[in-house]
């Protein structure tokens, strides 16, 4: 397929998913836990099996991985990754910081990725096939430079997230930044691309968590890896460290 095509669809996919969320912003839901005790509702459920739904009559022969509904063989070699609603919990609070994330891997390796923040009506469309781009809303962002991690503005969605090993790591990184901002959900990646944040630290990613922030990011200027410092693929251990500057990346990468 075309790289037209797989961006056509992209965002079609996520008009779809949009769509099926903005009913139930904001409106009394009920809120399941899963096994995990991750709060899921019908949003996210509507969004996902609305992707779905157009990814199995026009891409029959890709794979999908999705948080909600699980995975779909590949027999193309191509992977369409789904998480309808990440950051659910600031969903159900009424929060706009969520987002439906959507990335393409081939190979197991990110190409496509998109955040649709649709209660701000911020759309990120990372690109990492031939010349790498990022755009917010159909114009070109770009991560911003930074001198080190003594200047640096750092995210995280909560502490609480991480293992007890991952905080004392954690805890070292954001004890030596300028900032750190919490809460933001997949907003923080589309914000670092945009040049206002300059970095994300985070532990326990799922595939589905992270398969479209790369292209984001990546596609932007900026940088992602595990904290060893290794690209992400579908064996990657969760631990994800985002930054927009590489210099500064080298020296979390250091502390860490």
């Amino acid at each position: 397929m075309s790289l037209s095509a797989d961006i056509a669809l992209i965002q079609r996919l996520a008009d779809a998913a949009r769509a099926a969320i903005a009913p139930h912003f904001r409106t009394p839901v009920d809120v399941e836990r899963k096994a995990d005790l991750s709060p899921v509702t019908i949003a996210d459920r509507a969004a996902e099996a609305a992707m779905r739904k157009i990814l199995q009559a026009d891409r029959p022969q890709d794979g999908i991985i999705g948080e909600e509904y699980g995975a779909q063989r590949s027999m193309s070699g191509r992977i369409w990754v789904l998480d309808p609603i990440d950051g659910t919990r600031s969903f159900i609070a009424g929060r706009p910081l969520y987002g439906t994330l959507i990335g393409l891997l081939e190979g197991g390796r990110p190409r496509l990725g998109l955040i649709d923040a649709g209660a701000t009506g911020d759309r990120w469309l990372g690109v990492l096939i031939g010349k790498p781009q990022t755009t917010l809303n159909g114009r070109p962002v770009k991560v911003r430079a930074c001198s080190g991690l003594a200047d640096a503005h750092g995210a995280t969605t909560s502490p609480q997230l991480f293992t007890r090993a991952g905080y004392e790591v954690f805890q070292r990184v954001a004890g030596q930044a300028r900032d750190m901002l919490y809460g933001g959900d997949c907003h923080n990646y589309g914000l670092m691309a945009s040049g206002y944040l300059d970095f994300v630290i985070e532990e326990g990613l799922q595939v589905h968590d992270w398969a479209a922030l790369v292209p984001v990011i990546e596609g932007a200027g900026g940088l992602v890896t595990d904290w060893q410092g290794r690209s992400l693929t579908l064996a990657s251990n969760g631990e994800i460290l985002a930054s927009g500057d590489q210099k500064t990346h080298a020296e979390i990468l250091a502390q860490i």
